[in-house]
């Protein structure tokens, strides 16, 4: 699958979950899936905590991510 369509898995309603991103939809946020990544959970029980949840899911997630730091800009301050 294409970046643009694993991006296309992350959407974000005011509706749903205050507005954060969310998978497809569903009441599970980037940021969820992102913590429990660092924490250390594998993406095998991920996926059977979340049975909702498809591989590519993840691989959106992460890709999300990735592009939210690659965009982002640090300035330094002066003393």
């Amino acid at each position: 699958m294409d970046d643009i369509k694993l991006l296309e898995r992350i959407t974000a309603d005011p509706e749903i979950m205050v507005g954060k991103p969310i998978i497809r939809g569903l009441r599970i946020t980037v940021e969820q899936i992102l913590k429990a990544l660092a924490a250390g959970i594998k993406e095998d029980e991920l996926l059977q905590d979340y049975p909702e949840l498809e591989h590519d899911d993840i691989k959106a997630v992460l890709l999300y991510a990735a592009e939210l730091v690659e965009k982002e800009k640090i300035f330094g301050l002066s003393a």
